[in-house]
């Protein structure tokens, strides 16, 4: 479980492609998070729960096994040696819960369409691969890209928008981030049981 508030903006180091190009192997560098770390934890990485399962004791890199299903369904899959990602540790028994609830199981990938400079704040408009879960997204409710926790703004038919602030934009990718480029979507668990629950309750 995690909230959506990047901890550390980490660097890949490594990434191993399997011998059938269906999965990888990811080596990150979590910078002091890895102070805490240990094999077996589970840390969010542009919004994906893995798990460690290896760490280097020479430095703050930790290694994480990515599934085929896993390369498919988010971008970590287009990821290269270099690239920045968001860091986010789980959450621990009296730990705050400034943002929201994320799972860490991505629902789908988007593109960015716009990203429009205003005074004080950037809004960002996503256009979701899969339509079916703009029934999950709703003004003013919660919604992790790329694992940060964001609050939308407005929301279409297939795309929806989010404001960012400086900070957000100085500690999270979404700050690096231009139009045209895959981001991750995990909407609110909240809304999808209450969605679940509605479906149940009309059907019977």
């Amino acid at each position: 479980m995690f909230t959506g508030i990047v901890r550390y903006l980490g660097t890949v180091d490594d990434v191993r492609i399997s011998d059938n190009r269906s999965a990888l192997t990811l080596t990150v560098d979590i910078g002091y998070l890895a102070d805490d770390i240990k094999v077996g934890d589970s840390i969010s990485i542009n919004g994906v729960c893995l798990t460690v399962v290896s760490k280097d004791s020479n430095s703050n890199k930790v290694t994480f096994n990515v599934i085929g299903e896993t390369v498919k369904r988010t971008n970590l899959g287009m990821i290269k040696k270099g690239d920045r990602v968001n860091i986010e540790p789980s959450l621990r028994v009296g730990d705050s819960i400034d943002g929201h609830f994320v799972l860490g199981h991505v629902d789908c990938m988007g593109t960015i369409v716009d990203k429009v400079e205003e005074k004080d704040q950037v809004v960002m408009s996503i256009k979701v691969d899969n339509k079916d879960i703009m029934r999950y997204i709703a003004e003013k409710g919660s919604i992790a890209v790329d694992g940060v926790s964001l609050t939308v703004v407005s929301c279409s038919d297939d795309i929806f928008t989010v404001a960012l602030i400086p900070h957000t934009l100085d500690v999270t990718t979404l700050g690096i981030k231009g139009k045209g480029e895959k981001v991750n979507i995990e909407v609110d668990i909240l809304a999808r049981y209450v969605m679940k629950s509605t479906n149940i309750l009309v059907d019977t």
